[in-house]
């Protein structure tokens, strides 16, 4: 076993969701521009007073745990970073960006055994 096989670690990029409000724009989502939350390997936190529309959030979370891994710089999902307000009314967006790399082990995120791999 060479030692890129016997390192168990991965890494996964933190975010940052901003919220993105035209000025003057009609907000029905309940969105401030500025508003934010962090994503931090699987933890969700927002600072003290804010708040995040479930509908919002359940509109740009999908698109969260492919934001947080390593991509080509090929993919639309590295250049592409705002998700629309699902109300079809409202103007605000959802801005992912990503902030830092964070390193995990795998054998502190899951119980379940890597498959076997065949030498041949």
């Amino acid at each position: 076993m060479n030692e890129l096989e016997s390192d168990e670690s991965f890494e996964l990029w933190d975010l940052r969701v901003e919220a993105v409000v035209p000025p003057g724009a009609k907000v029905y989502c309940g969105a401030r521009a500025g508003d934010y939350f962090e994503l931090k390997g699987e933890m969700l936190t927002l600072p003290p007073g804010q708040g995040v529309s479930i509908y919002s959030l359940a509109a740009v979370l999908p698109l969260l745990a492919a934001k947080q891994r390593p991509t080509h710089p090929n993919d639309w999902m590295t250049t592409d970073a705002e998700i629309a307000c699902p109300d079809p009314n409202c103007q605000s967006r959802l801005r992912i960006v990503r902030t830092g790399l964070r390193r995990f082990q795998r054998s502190e995120t899951t119980a379940a055994p890597l498959p076997t791999r065949r030498t041949e």
